[in-house]
């Protein structure tokens, strides 16, 4: 499930009742539903109709004094396509607590996108389904952190992430681990520069890479993953380049253009993870979405991914994939 359209539609639309929680300080409420129909032609086709990532959220922000700001946010999570099999608000996706303020930036604490992924991964979060998507080889995850980002200064800020893994967590190694991540990003006009770095210290279940059924396969590469990233915005426009890589492990590449036509937005991207691994194929994939807004609160896509890796793609004894998702997605 992509987010960022989603929490950009969010933040531009108004209506009555927002503005009215607004006025007296209460929570603000805010939604979605989202469903996909996808066909997977891979090993033989296979086809479902699918919860994209159904969310029910709030959130809220108080003066904690002059210039000084204290906030939370909570999103819950819920399968809307199955009843037979839904649990109602049955997992999360961000939860956390925080300051900010103009001359210090902002500190939170809690389950949210981390600093690497928000300033290095953009391609692979863009995607609504985004089933092939191929998001770089950090493993520190989105729970336990400690994040930090520094006012802007002239268009350069930074930011700074630590996970807390303590003995109380289900750790694989069984001792505290303190991953951590920092990043610099700079904007100027439409151009935007990034860096970042993971240092993969972790392997909790908070972890993306983590496996509670058979922990040897968990993440023990204690080798840092470094990324950039280079975007530009003209108008209707958006380009954006990505390199991420990690020792023995895999190099990500990545080059995006976006482009908007009134209630319509169409983008094409392409990828490719190099393995380091002797004898391990380049996989790329090839991802193209054509999405139209119905309305403020109602938008419709189609998305098409080509992913090519010869015995080293979602099969072992396949080296072509091909995806089709069309979803629907209504927030308020």
């Amino acid at each position: 499930m992509k987010k960022t359209l989603i929490a950009s539609a969010v933040a531009a639309a108004t209506f009555s009742g927002a503005a009215l929680a607004q006025e007296a300080n209460l929570p603000e409420v805010y939604g979605n539903i989202q469903l996909v129909y996808v066909n997977s032609n891979a090993d033989g086709d296979s086809n479902q109709l699918a919860d994209n990532g159904s969310t029910l959220g709030v959130k809220h922000s108080h003066e904690l004094m002059p210039g000084v700001e204290g906030f939370f946010k909570a999103e819950l999570e819920f399968d809307a396509d199955n009843k037979a099999s839904n649990g109602g608000l049955n997992s999360f996706d961000e939860a956390y607590v925080g300051v900010k303020g103009d001359s210090f930036g902002q500190v939170w604490v809690g389950s949210d996108d981390s600093t690497y992924e928000s300033a290095i991964d953009e391609i692979a979060n863009y995607y609504e389904y985004a089933g092939q998507s191929q998001g770089g080889s950090y493993s520190t995850g989105e729970g336990d952190l400690i994040q930090y980002r520094t006012p802007s200064f002239g268009g350069l800020t930074f930011g700074a992430a630590v996970q807390i893994n303590g003995s109380g967590d289900d750790q694989y190694n069984g001792t505290n681990s303190y991953p951590y991540q920092l990043a610099a990003m700079y904007e100027m006009g439409g151009l935007e520069l990034a860096v970042a770095m993971d240092s993969n210290d972790g392997a909790t279940k908070y972890s993306k890479s983590f496996d509670a059924v058979d922990p040897a396969n968990n993440d023990v590469n204690n080798e840092n993953t470094y990324g950039v990233r280079a975007s530009y915005s003209m108008d209707n426009l958006r380009l954006t380049g990505e390199f991420q890589t990690r020792k023995d492990v895999s190099d990500v590449y990545g080059l995006f253009a976006g482009y908007n036509m009134g209630s319509n937005t169409f983008a094409v991207s392409w990828e490719r993870t190099a393995p380091d691994a002797d004898g391990a194929d380049d996989i790329d994939v090839y991802t193209v979405q054509a999405l139209h807004n119905l309305s403020d609160h109602m938008y419709v896509y189609v998305e098409g991914y080509l992913g090519q890796g010869d015995d080293n793609y979602a099969y072992a004894d396949e080296d072509q994939q091909t995806d089709l998702a069309i979803g629907t997605t209504y927030y308020f």
